[in-house]
C-alpha cells in the first residue's frame, strides 16, 4: 500500500490537533523543497537513525539502441541513492 502526501498530512493532523492542516502542508512543502535543493547542490541529506539520501555521478557513456543498433552518447548525470539505517532495516525485516 503506497503512502501518499495527503495521507501523511492527515496522520500529522490527527497526531497534532493543535496545528492547522494548512500549516502542516506548508511544513511538508518546506522539508521536501530543502531536501531537493540540498541534492541539487550535491549535498547529502541525513535524517539521523532513519535514512541517508545522496547523489552519485554517473559518467557519460556510449549506449546502443536495441531496436536500431544505433550508438548513442549518454551524457553524465546524477542518480539519487537511499540508504536506510541498520535499526530501521532490522525493523522492516522482522517477521510479524
Amino acid at each position: 500500500m503506497p503512502i501518499v502526501r495527503s495521507d501523511i498530512i492527515k496522520q500529522l493532523a490527527d497526531a497534532y490537533p493543535n496545528f492547522l492542516k494548512k500549516d502542516l502542508d506548508l511544513f511538508f512543502d518546506i522539508i521536501i523543497s530543502e531536501i531537493k535543493s540540498a541534492l541539487k547542490r550535491g549535498e547529502r541529506v541525513e535524517l539521523r537513525d532513519i535514512l541517508i539520501i545522496g547523489t552519485k555521478n554517473q559518467k557519460s557513456r556510449t549506449a546502443i539502441n536495441p531496436k536500431t543498433l544505433e550508438k548513442i552518447k549518454v551524457p553524465e548525470k546524477k542518480n539519487i541513492y537511499f540508504k536506510v539505517s541498520k535499526s530501521w532495516n532490522k525493523k522492516i525485516n522482522e517477521k510479524i
